[in-house]
C-alpha cells in the first residue's frame, strides 16, 4: 500500500519539476564563461562560446542570443553580420506574440519559462548598434533610419505608459547621434533640429532624472549649426545661455573624427524578495501591504472566479520575487584624446546603468499585480491538492517556494556609459592617442584612423574594465 501511495507523489513531483523548477543560479552566473571572455576583451573566445549555445538561437533566450551575436560581430568589425543579427532581434520584438501555454505555465512557476522580452533601453540599443554598423560601412542614410527608429520606439513607450510612471521617456543621446549623422551628411538644417531636441531632452529628462548634464561638445554643435543655417536668433539664444561661442565649420582641407567611447559594462540582474501582509477588506477587496516599501496594493476579487477569490482571501502572508540590478562599477572616470598637438576631453552623454536601474524600478510597481496573481494561483493549486492528499499538498507548497524566482535575464554586454567628443585633424592617416583615467590609474591606446577632407569619420572604442557586480546603493 505504501509503495502504491508514493507513486502518484513521485510522478507529481517529477512532472512539476520538469515544468517549472529552474536553477537558483542567475542568468549572469549561468553565463559565467561568456562573461569572463568578454570582460577580458577575448572576442574570439566569446564567439566560440556563443556558437556552443546554438540551442538559444531558437529557444526562450533567442533575443539574448541575437543581442550577443550582433554585438560580438560589431566589435570584431563584421558590420554586415552585426546588422544581420540585430535586424533579427528587431524583427523578433516586432513579431513577438504571447505564447499562452508558457503564460499559463508561468503562473504555476515563474517568468523564466517565458521568452525573454527586453527592457525598453535594451530595445533602443539595437538601433544604436545598427546605426554604428551602417556608419562603419559608410551608409549614412541607413544609419539615419536607425536613429529615427529610436525616436519611434520612444514615442511608442510614451503611448504605452501614458499616465504611468516612466522616467525613460526620451533619449537625448539618440537625438545627438542623429544630429551628428545629419551633419556628416551635410544636412545642416536637420542637424540643428536634432541637436536642439537633444538639449531639450537633457533639460527635461536626463539632467533632472539621471544627473547627466548637456555635453560641452553639444553646446558648441548647436551654436555652430544655428550659424550655418542663418538662424541668428537661435544662435544668440544658445550663445547667451551657454556663455560660449563655437568654432566655424570645417575647412575643406581638414576632416573630423567623432570618437565614441563605451565605458565598462552595464548592470546585471539579480533577484530580491518582498514580503507582503494580506489584509481582507470589505466589498470583495484584498490589500497587500509591504512595510519594507511603504506601499499598499488593493485588489478587487469580486469579479474573479470563486476559486481565484478564495485563493486571495485565504492568504495571510506572501513573499514575491522581483528582479533587481547589480551594478558593475566603472574603472575609468574620464578620458581624453590627443592628436596633432591637440588634447580634447570627452563628454559623458549617456549613463545606461542609471537608465536601466530606474526603468526597472518604474515597471516593478506596474508588474506587482501579475506577480501577486501568480502567487495566488500557485496557492490555489496547493490548497486544491492538499484537500485531496496532504503529502502531495505539502510537496506542492515546497515547490511553490522553490519556483518563486525572478527573471534575471538581461542584455549583459551593454556599456555602462557612453562618452564622445570631436577632434579636427588634417586629412590623411592619423594616430589618435586615447587616454583613460581612473582612481587607480589609466591606460593609453593608439587608434589609427583615415581622415578624409571635409568629412566626419566615426570611431568607437570600448573599455572592458569593470568591477564585479555589487548592489546599487540607491536600491
Amino acid at each position: 500500500m505504501k509503495r502504491h501511495a508514493r507513486r502518484p507523489l513521485h510522478l507529481f513531483l517529477l512532472l512539476f519539476l520538469s515544468l517549472g523548477l529552474t536553477s537558483c543560479m542567475t542568468y549572469y552566473q549561468k553565463t559565467q564563461k561568456f562573461q569572463e571572455a568578454i570582460s577580458t576583451g577575448n572576442i574570439s573566445e566569446a564567439q566560440k562560446i556563443l556558437r556552443k549555445q546554438a540551442s538559444d538561437s531558437t529557444g526562450k533566450n533567442r533575443i539574448l542570443y541575437l543581442f550577443n551575436g550582433g554585438w560580438l560581430n560589431y566589435l570584431a568589425g563584421n558590420s554586415t553580420q552585426a546588422i544581420k543579427y540585430l535586424d533579427a532581434a528587431d524583427n523578433y520584438i516586432d513579431d513577438y506574440s504571447k505564447n499562452y501555454g508558457t503564460e499559463a505555465l508561468s503562473l504555476l512557476t515563474n517568468a523564466n519559462v517565458k521568452p525573454y522580452m527586453p527592457e525598453d533601453p535594451e530595445k533602443v540599443m539595437i538601433n544604436y548598434y545598427k546605426a554604428l554598423s551602417y556608419l562603419e560601412e559608410g551608409n549614412k542614410s541607413a544609419a539615419l533610419v536607425e536613429a529615427r527608429k529610436i525616436n519611434i520606439k520612444l514615442y511608442e513607450f510614451n503611448d504605452k505608459y501614458k499616465g504611468k510612471k516612466n522616467r525613460y521617456s526620451d533619449d537625448p543621446f539618440a537625438h545627438l547621434l542623429m544630429g551628428l549623422i545629419y551633419e556628416a551628411d551635410n544636412n545642416v538644417n536637420d542637424a540643428f533640429i536634432a541637436y536642439r531636441n537633444s538639449i531639450r531632452a537633457y533639460d527635461s529628462v536626463f539632467t533632472p532624472r539621471f544627473n547627466i548634464s548637456i555635453p560641452e561638445t553639444l553646446k558648441s554643435d548647436v551654436i555652430r549649426m544655428a550659424r550655418a543655417n542663418g538662424f541668428t536668433d537661435e544662435e544668440e539664444y544658445f550663445r547667451n545661455r551657454f556663455k560660449m561661442d563655437a568654432p566655424p565649420r570645417l575647412p575643406n582641407k581638414n576632416g573630423e573624427v567623432v570618437l565614441i567611447w563605451e565605458n565598462g559594462f552595464g548592470p546585471v540582474k539579480d533577484q530580491w524578495s518582498i514580503n507582503f501582509n494580506v489584509l481582507k477588506g470589505q466589498g470583495g477587496f484584498v490589500t497587500f501591504q509591504s512595510s519594507e516599501l511603504g506601499i499598499s496594493l488593493p485588489f478587487f476579487t469580486g469579479n474573479m472566479s470563486p476559486k481565484e477569490s478564495a485563493s486571495f482571501s485565504d492568504l495571510k502572508f506572501v513573499r514575491v520575487a522581483f528582479p533587481k540590478y547589480l551594478i558593475r562599477p566603472t574603472v575609468y572616470t574620464d578620458a581624453s584624446v590627443e592628436a596633432n598637438n591637440q588634447q580634447i576631453h570627452l563628454n559623458k552623454a549617456h549613463n545606461l546603468t542609471d537608465v536601466l536601474v530606474q526603468t526597472l524600478r518604474d515597471r516593478m510597481l506596474r508588474e506587482m499585480a501579475n506577480s501577486l496573481l501568480r502567487l495566488a494561483t500557485k496557492q490555489a493549486l496547493e490548497e486544491a491538492v492538499r484537500s485531496q492528499n496532504k503529502d502531495i499538498g505539502a510537496a506542492v507548497g515546497i515547490l511553490n517556494a522553490l519556483t518563486e524566482q525572478a527573471d534575471t535575464r538581461n542584455w549583459q554586454t551593454l556599456p555602462s556609459e557612453i562618452w564622445y567628443s570631436r577632434i579636427t585633424l588634417p586629412a590623411g592617416e592619423q594616430t589618435l592617442q586615447f587616454n583613460t583615467n581612473g582612481k587607480f590609474g589609466g591606460k593609453t591606446h593608439e587608434i589609427k584612423v583615415t581622415v578624409k577632407p571635409g568629412q566626419m569619420t566615426f570611431v568607437t572604442f570600448r573599455s572592458f574594465e569593470a568591477g564585479p557586480p555589487i548592489p546599487d546603493v540607491n536600491n
